[in-house]
């Protein structure tokens, strides 16, 4: 344990060395006129790819790589991986003020007009939304925001007193990932959307929740009915439309260009980084939820996962013995078939978005039952192995003993199944524990995203990633050392 732990930490130094001592040329692009031939990079679904998207393909072999976060793209910018990087102005501005080596180029890429998303179903909602925006523009609310997130001010909008939110909730997507928009801020989604969209909720005395998701997940939230409204700086296009509605606009933004300039990115100390990503507004608070949130939900799915897996292995192994169970055997086949043939982040979003679209249920109850299902369907398959695997004058010699079907399988069968298939099934739960990175995607926050929010605020990877990397192997090296254990016990019993 020792030894691994030295290693892991000279691997980490060897990482940050190598990082610190990387330095990528100036980027060949001066204005729009050099894109073709580039390697754009830009954030899934947004403004932006729309717009470059009319490059890819073209004669001079353009390529557009695309990323889940905004502050994904700078960093390959930054690593020298891609050209440059098209985005919203604003956001661009804070992430160039931490990244000396980038600029802004002055000409600008294109104009847009934010608004909020909304169903299309929701008309009335939509219309009382126009309403006080249109309130919120007269008074200078809208203008008192921007001030204070662009500007600077002082003067932040605070919602007045006595509201007693008897309109009930009003459920706001966004991806807090794009400063000063919506960002995390002492564990606080905080920015010009978040206050704008509070403002909006006061006006129609509902109180204002706000929901963390991936970009490209929000339109799917607010047409599902997870969210009623989506704010994270969204453009409204044609496209977009066909499945969406819109409000009147809140603000005009612009697309521009991030380069490389060729200059050296001022580093920090490695005492400064860990400060910064750890104990500067209190962001070690993200690790502790995001950790606790994470073994609830493997808790729970190891739990659902193994009772599935046992009931799919009786059925199976009971049909593969007898012939008895036809129909139940051929449910679980298609079980097996379909989860194992898609992938576990399609599942969880189609439980989420799809089976759960007009429940409002707990999201690690979702992802819960979602990795469970998943997880039954290997652990079956483990199981099932395991009982055809012992010899059958086993099931003879309990029958001519007089025992039934049941008690050979509770009494006989079993245990000597899950001794000899301990190694696999510890083996399952941690791709298990592992799997649940990927809660994210339904706006839960787990322990890598916890790891996400950190990087998004600070810009430092290395130790929000790092951390992150450490504690899953820590629990996957606890459940190890559990397990060789319980083996080591079950082996004694055996002399």
């Amino acid at each position: 344990m020792m030894k691994k732990c030295k290693l892991l930490c000279l691997l980490a130094m060897l990482c940050m060395l190598t990082a610190c001592g990387q330095k990528a040329p100036a980027s060949e692009v001066y204005g729009v006129d050099d894109l073709p031939g580039k390697i754009i990079g830009v954030q899934l679904n947004t403004t932006g790819d729309i717009y470059v998207s009319d490059y890819e393909g073209d004669e001079a072999g353009t390529v557009i790589e695309r990323y889940n976060k905004g502050n994904d793209a700078v960093t390959s910018l930054k690593n020298g991986k891609i050209d440059c990087v098209v985005i919203d102005e604003e956001p661009a501005k804070a992430f160039i003020k931490r990244n000396s080596d980038l600029s802004i180029l002055d000409e600008e890429f294109a104009l847009e007009e934010y608004a909020i998303c909304i169903s299309k179903e929701n008309t009335e909602l939509r219309e009382k939304i126009d309403q006080a925006l249109t309130e919120m523009k007269e008074d200078g609310t809208l203008q008192l925001i921007v001030d204070h997130y662009i500007n600077g001010a002082t003067d932040n909008y605070v919602s007045p007193e006595g509201l007693t939110y008897e309109n009930g909730e009003l459920i706001m997507a966004t991806n807090a990932s794009f400063p000063p928009y919506e960002y995390y801020e002492q564990n606080t989604i905080v920015g010009i959307d978040a206050d704008m969209a509070r403002a909006v909720a006061d006006k129609l005395n509902m109180k204002l929740v706000i929901e963390d998701m991936e970009f490209d997940s929000i339109i799917n939230a607010v047409q599902g009915g997870k969210a009623h409204i989506g704010v994270a700086g969204m453009t409204v296009t044609e496209d977009r439309l066909k499945n969406i509605d819109f409000t009147q606009s809140y603000a005009t933004a612009k697309q521009v260009i991030i380069v490389r300039n060729g200059k050296s990115n001022a580093l920090l100390s490695i005492k400064d980084s860990f400060y910064q990503s750890f104990i500067e507004d209190n962001r070690y608070e993200y690790i502790v939820t995001g950790l606790i949130n994470t073994l609830i939900i493997a808790l729970l799915a190891v739990i659902l996962g193994v009772v599935i897996g046992f009931l799919v292995a009786l059925v199976r192994s009971t049909h593969d013995k007898t012939g008895k169970m036809k129909f139940l055997n051929f449910i679980c086949k298609i079980y097996l078939t379909v989860i194992r043939g898609t992938p576990a982040m399609i599942q969880l979003l189609i439980i989420y978005y799809v089976i759960f679209a007009s429940t409002n249920i707990n999201k690690i109850l979702v992802a819960a039952i979602s990795f469970g299902i998943n997880s039954g369907a290997y652990v079956a398959e483990i199981l099932r192995g395991g009982i055809m695997s012992l010899d059958n004058g086993q099931f003879e010699g309990a029958r001519s003993l007089g025992l039934t079907h049941g008690q050979t399988m509770f009494y006989i069968i079993l245990p000597q199944t899950f001794k000899n298939t301990l190694p696999s099934l510890a083996n399952e739960f941690i791709v298990l524990i592992k799997e649940t990175a990927i809660s994210g995607y339904i706006g839960l926050q787990d322990l890598t995203m916890a790891g996400n929010i950190i990087r998004g605020n600070t810009f430092q990877a290395f130790f929000p990633l790092v951390s992150v990397a450490i504690i899953y192997l820590v629990i996957v090296m606890i459940l190890t050392a559990g397990v060789n254990k319980l083996e080591r016990s079950l082996k004694k019993n055996e002399r």
